[in-house]
């Protein structure tokens, strides 16, 4: 099936789906109903068959899903099964606190490189990575045939960044910075605004207190 007929909705739960059945299969369940997975998930079982029935249903009738099998399969669509090498853009505290979250090797997401603007971070290391000056950046990218670049780096920063990013050929962008990036439409750009979901958690405690 053709990615854009699958709607964001459905995408936006396969990683959580991914995770579950990562813990079922360390647990050493073999095989799950979507009833099942979905009083784990509190997500509806008819809206967990409609969702794999996107990708070709991965289930038998009086049987289930074999939790193993179906971990592997999301991981092929979600391109799991693949190497995502990936440099960092800002140094600072942000840029670090990712560079040491080791579930990105686990997940295939491999940190070639750093780069920063301040001369003070220049030679220091974010997990065993080098950084490096932002002049750097292009030839970098091109020589180690990098994916992904992560921008933690101010919005007024981010756009110039971006505009060179997409000038090197990068596949995708992990954006930081709270600003919309306009990039080429074969980009992909996951925008991440921390802000955004702080709110979102405001507005949660906001409506519990007057329930």
């Amino acid at each position: 099936m053709d990615d854009r007929d699958i709607s964001q909705a459905v995408i936006s739960r396969l990683p959580r789906y991914y995770r579950y059945l990562g813990d079922l299969k360390d647990d050493g369940i073999e095989r799950i109903s979507s009833q099942e997975l979905s009083e784990l998930m509190k997500v509806t079982a008819s809206q967990i068959r409609q969702d794999f029935n996107n990708f070709g249903g991965f289930g038998q009738q009086g049987y289930g899903y074999n939790v193993e099998y179906l971990y592997n399969e999301i991981a092929k669509i979600l391109g799991l099964n693949e190497k995502h090498n990936l440099v960092i853009i800002g140094a600072g505290n942000l840029g670090k606190a990712l560079a040491n979250y080791v579930n990105f090797e686990r997940r295939g997401f491999i940190i070639r490189g750093a780069f920063d603007k301040n001369p003070a971070l220049y030679g220091k290391e974010l997990r065993g990575v080098t950084v490096q000056p932002m002049d750097n950046m292009e030839k970098f990218i091109t020589e180690h045939n990098i994916d992904i670049a992560v921008l933690t780096i101010p919005k007024d920063e981010a756009v110039k960044v971006a505009e060179r990013l997409v000038a090197c050929n990068i596949k995708a962008i992990w954006n930081f910075a709270h600003v919309d990036l306009n990039v080429p439409d074969d980009i992909v750009v996951e925008n991440v605004h921390l802000s955004d979901s702080l709110m979102k958690l405001s507005y949660g405690i906001a409506n519990t207190q007057r329930r």
